[in-house]
């Protein structure tokens, strides 16, 4: 794991000196820098670098209990890094623990939060905790071409958003910057050379496994936020799973064989339907032959390997095996492991011919029958040859691959990006949407991120005051959706509304347990015509669509919500807080609504490169 062999590493460190004195009386904090003259110079060959601090010392009162909003408005430390070469190189920059007296004690870091401004742009108010421990406290990571100037500015507070006695404890830090002229930037020399060895297990001779509660290993790629799971060590390829729950389907009719299941067709159909058919350049990015252990397991041992009969599938695109969960929570418990999303979400392990191993974020010693709709979190191996460009790991500047990281966007028809991807839209509470797919040509399907609110609360509406089961414009949700939601300036404003398309097809076929996920769209699963349909210009989400899914813990934002997919005569799917799809009464239920629509094909991306950081920010061209 040490490849000190194949780079050279130059460490900068420059102490900026962090003290918060906190007392019950008085609030006080003291940021100061102390350096020995005005610039920290190294070369490294023809390349020099300098971390120039321009501060002069900050004297802040009231520091204690700060909000986010008087957080960043406090006057921050700043200093540069600059690249006086001709040739780019690597850099690391990390916040470390600094010295403190014996007499002191130091505060924990889960009561600090810190803003960083890198070239104009901040990473917003951050818990310190989600970027590591000392000594890998990763502020930013990177590469500067020759000629290149990084300016940065610090702000650092005690948050008012924890409780706990922290009076007269003390913070005092400093920076390292590492930097590196011959460095390999494959996914997995990145994922083993950042991550603390606490975090790493090579006890499997088949996969290196990433452990712990929430290590450094997120990475965005083709609109979605994936977990790191696994090394393999004979070609380096790395296993990702998706952060959250993309969808939820039924995984099968009769039996927990993944191959030939409903959950194997929607994870590699290659059309706009499933989840293959919406990545981006899958032969370019991801192993097409990967292979899937999907053996019958009564506990969490490793499965035997294709030499010793296990049952092998070869798919692009899998699920993550229990055994890979349990192994995933080294020096955790199996609820504490990141792996762990609060969810329900099925796994690729069958305990029996029906029945399939699910977590919902409690029991991790738990099946279902194969003809329950679970929530999915697809798995895919990364190739070898795949680098990360830019990115710390963590969840608020996750790793970003080569070919997946647009730079400019700005004219860019929005029709051409893809599934997952956040966009500006909307107004208030509902200002963030996400690319679902591009089911009709040269137009993009989206959807709010989160159930609408209304004065802060989630809003509730009956699929049908009368029991229809078919959704239309006169059906009780179809009815606010094509009316008080697009006459309300409190969800779009009227440019926002011209830019949606005027009639959308919306498939409403039925789904019942068991059943295929095509069923809600066509007659039959080859496809050989389509279901039943109504055409309005705002709709739902249907059963198994990308985005059909829960995709945060934060701000209660679970909340059940209709689909437009009819289960049975009386009752609709809907996606539960959970992650999983059950059904509701129509007329009887007031659940979550997520307003899904076409904008028209001259929407263009003005800004924005459609990370949940940077949405799209969008224009009628």
């Amino acid at each position: 794991m040490n490849d000190s062999k194949n780079k050279k590493i130059t460490v900068i460190i420059t102490s900026i000196i962090i003290v918060l004195i906190l007392v019950l009386a008085i609030s006080y904090a003291f940021f100061s820098t102390q350096l020995s003259g005005s610039d920290q110079v190294v070369k490294v060959g023809e390349l020099e670098l300098v971390l120039n601090e321009t501060s002069e010392g900050i004297s802040l009162d009231n520091a204690i209990g700060l909000s986010d909003s008087d957080g960043m408005q406090l006057t921050p430390s700043t200093f540069e890094l600059k690249n006086n070469g001709n040739k780019a190189v690597d850099y690391i920059i990390y916040l470390d623990d600094n010295t403190i007296s014996d007499t002191d004690t130091r505060i924990d870091d889960k009561y600090l939060k810190y803003n960083l401004n890198k070239n104009g742009e901040d990473s917003g108010a951050t818990l310190l905790t989600s970027i590591g421990s000392n000594p890998n406290r990763v502020l930013d990571s990177g590469t500067i071409e020759g000629g290149g100037t990084n300016t940065y500015s610090l702000n650092l507070w005690i948050t008012s958003d924890v409780d706990g006695n922290y009076s007269g404890q003390v913070f005092s830090g400093k920076l390292r910057v590492e930097v590196y002229q011959e460095r390999d930037k494959s996914v997995a020399s990145v994922l083993l050379r950042n991550l603390p060895e606490e975090n790493i297990n090579t006890n499997d001779e088949s996969q290196t496994f990433i452990t712990g509660e929430d290590p450094n290993n997120y990475i965005w790629y083709s609109g979605k936020l994936w977990r790191a799971v696994s090394i393999d060590p004979s070609d380096n390829s790395v296993k990702l799973v998706t952060e959250w729950n993309i969808s939820a389907i039924p995984y099968d009719d009769d039996s927990s064989a993944f191959e030939g299941s409903h959950m194997e067709m929607w994870l590699n159909d290659t059309t706009v339907d499933g989840f293959l058919g919406n990545l981006r350049e899958p032969e370019k990015f991801i192993k097409m032959d990967s292979k899937w252990n999907a053996s019958k397991m009564s506990d969490a041992s490793k499965p035997p390997s294709e030499n010793e009969g296990g049952t092998i599938v070869e798919d692009p695109v899998g699920l993550l095996s229990y055994y890979e969960y349990v192994k995933s929570c080294s020096g955790t418990t199996t609820v504490d492991g990141y792996l762990n999303n609060n969810l329900y979400w099925v796994a690729l392990t069958p305990v029996d011919d029906a029945n399939i191993r699910v977590f919902d974020g409690k029991d991790t010693n738990k099946s279902v029958t194969v003809s329950f709709a679970s929530g999915v979190r697809p798995s895919i191996n990364l190739k070898p040859s795949i680098r990360i460009v830019d990115g710390n790991g963590t969840v608020n500047n996750p790793y970003r691959l080569e070919g997946d990281n647009d730079a400019d966007l700005s004219g860019t028809l929005l029709s051409s990006r893809y599934s997952g991807e956040y966009i500006r839209f909307g107004t208030g509470d509902n200002n963030l949407y996400r690319i679902v797919s591009h089911e009709t040509e040269g137009l993009t399907k989206i959807t709010s991120a989160e159930p609408l609110r209304e004065n802060g609360q989630f809003k509730n509406v009956a699929f049908s005051d009368n029991g229809d089961i078919n959704y239309s414009a006169t059906t009780t949700i179809g009815t606010f959706l094509n009316g008080e939601y697009l006459d309300n300036s409190n969800y779009l404003t009227t440019e926002e509304i011209n830019m949606i398309e005027d009639n959308t097809i919306w498939y409403i076929g039925h789904v019942e347990s068991g059943e295929n996920y095509k069923l809600s769209k066509y007659t039959t699963v080859d496809m050989a015509s389509t279901t039943n349909s109504t055409t309005t210009r705002v709709g739902l989400l249907r059963l198994g669509e990308l985005m059909a899914g829960q995709f945060s813990l934060k701000d209660n934002n679970f909340r059940r919500y209709y689909t437009l997919t009819p289960f049975n005569s009386t009752n609709i799917r809907s996606i539960a807080e959970e992650g999983h799809s059950g059904y509701n009464l129509a007329a009887k239920y007031q659940l979550g609504i997520k307003p899904t629509f076409n904008l028209k094909s001259n929407v263009i991306i003005t800004s924005g490169d459609g990370t949940l950081q940077n949405p799209f920010q969008i224009t009628l061209q």
